[in-house]
């Protein structure tokens, strides 16, 4: 079974509408979707991941309100 694609950093901060300096922060903190590092150092986010950040940020919302 194929494996699904994993998303490019850009693509990753395009849907998350933040800019590469504050996910860095973020990243530093822990706070961030969880990233694989590839061979060539570039960094990939499942989709499953990146799903699993969002579901988490939304029962957090609650504190905001």
């Amino acid at each position: 079974m194929a494996r699904p694609p994993a998303l490019k950093l850009v693509e990753v901060l395009a849907e998350i509408r933040m800019s590469p300096s504050a996910f860095y922060r973020m990243r530093a903190r822990g706070d961030a979707p969880r990233m694989v590092k590839l061979p060539n150092g570039e960094l990939r986010c499942r989709r499953s991941d990146l799903d699993t950040w969002w579901d988490a940020c939304e029962k957090d919302s609650s504190k905001w309100q």
